[in-house]
């Protein structure tokens, strides 16, 4: 009894993390207010910040609270091997910029187009799985593939339009900007999620640990790229320009959510993790209709809908392999 409400207990949070960080970084991303947006590249910086002292909270607890503990954990896992610590600059700089191509496609797509777009992480993340890992797909699983990429391809597919050309122009610019944003944070996501997986199949440390390795990592590329990018903007105003509630709870959604969905993932088999998915293109699509209103839904693209929602219960029905632990 208790198992089965910790499994639906994991559903409703893996439902509510997933939809509601998609929507409220889609509406902090349009929302028209006074005063200049907040920065993107800020946001990742500052989540990252927050994703580090969630993780040193965990250790710290892990070891019944004791400073002397942590900080003999820290010292040895952390500054006493700087080769392991080392292996993680890699994914935690594909993270980073992966974090701020969300930021990119969630200002130029609709919640529920990138939603079903971004499904094709299953894709890449299955074929780095099997060139990066050895490990092998059944034919349901490969078949899900195909359905994957037929229901992306159907959801892309343009529709006819009665505005007017330049804004039928605008909008195809801003939709491709969009799609190949969330193209490369697809790629990005199976390359960085395999390659960490395979560094933690190959040591013993906390899983927090290595977030902290990588939190730190990636608080350094995020800090270079919002200075590279942003750098006159934050001299102007400071990194915390057009702060607002709705953005510390994107940041907020963002640095803790995967935490909590990695203490939680133990719980949901890989139905429930479908059925997740498949509630929150559901909820995104009817929130971004009648909430947002920036979505205008067609019958093309809810048969691609349908098409990735069945291949995410496919992908994961024959799906009995050793679980991917992404980062948190």
């Amino acid at each position: 009894m208790a198992s089965s409400r910790l499994k639906y207990l994991s559903l409703g949070v893996l439902v509510f993390q997933t939809t509601s960080l998609v929507l409220t970084m889609r509406y902090s991303r349009t929302l028209q207010a006074e005063g200049p947006r907040y920065l993107a590249s800020s946001a990742v910086v500052v989540a990252e910040v927050m994703k580090i002292l969630a993780c040193v909270l965990l250790v710290f607890k892990e070891h019944s609270y004791s400073m002397r503990a942590l900080n003999s954990v820290l010292r040895q896992e952390i500054v006493h091997k700087p080769v392991e610590t080392l292996k993680l600059a890699i994914p935690s700089g594909i993270y980073t910029l992966q974090n701020n191509l969300l930021y990119v496609a969630l200002s130029n797509l609709d919640a529920a187009t990138y939603q079903v777009t971004y499904q094709l992480k299953i894709l890449t993340t299955a074929l780095f799985s099997v060139s990066m890992l050895g490990r092998r797909l059944g034919v349901y699983q490969w078949l899900s593939l195909l359905i994957l990429m037929a229901g992306v391809a159907l959801v892309q597919w343009p529709s006819e339009s009665s505005a007017t050309p330049e804004k039928e122009a605008l909008s195809a610019g801003s939709q491709f900007v969009g799609v190949t944003a969330v193209l490369v944070a697809c790629c990005s996501s199976g390359f960085a999620g395999v390659y960490f997986e395979k560094i933690l199949k190959e040591s013993k440390q906390s899983v927090w640990v290595r977030n902290i390795q990588l939190g730190m990592f990636g608080l350094v590329f995020g800090l270079f790229g919002m200075l590279a990018y942003d750098g006159e903007r934050v001299k102007e105003s400071g990194m915390f320009q057009g702060y607002n509630t709705i953005t510390w709870t994107v940041v907020a959604l963002q640095a803790l959510g995967g935490l909590v969905i990695a203490a939680v993932i133990k719980y949901a088999d890989n139905i429930l993790k479908g059925f997740a998915t498949s509630l929150s293109i559901i909820l995104s699509t009817l929130i971004s209709y009648f909430w947002l209103q920036d979505f205008d839904p067609t019958g093309v693209f809810f048969l691609g809908a349908i098409l990735v929602i069945a291949a995410t219960f496919l992908y994961g029905y024959e799906g009995k392999s050793s679980p991917n632990p992404s980062r948190a």
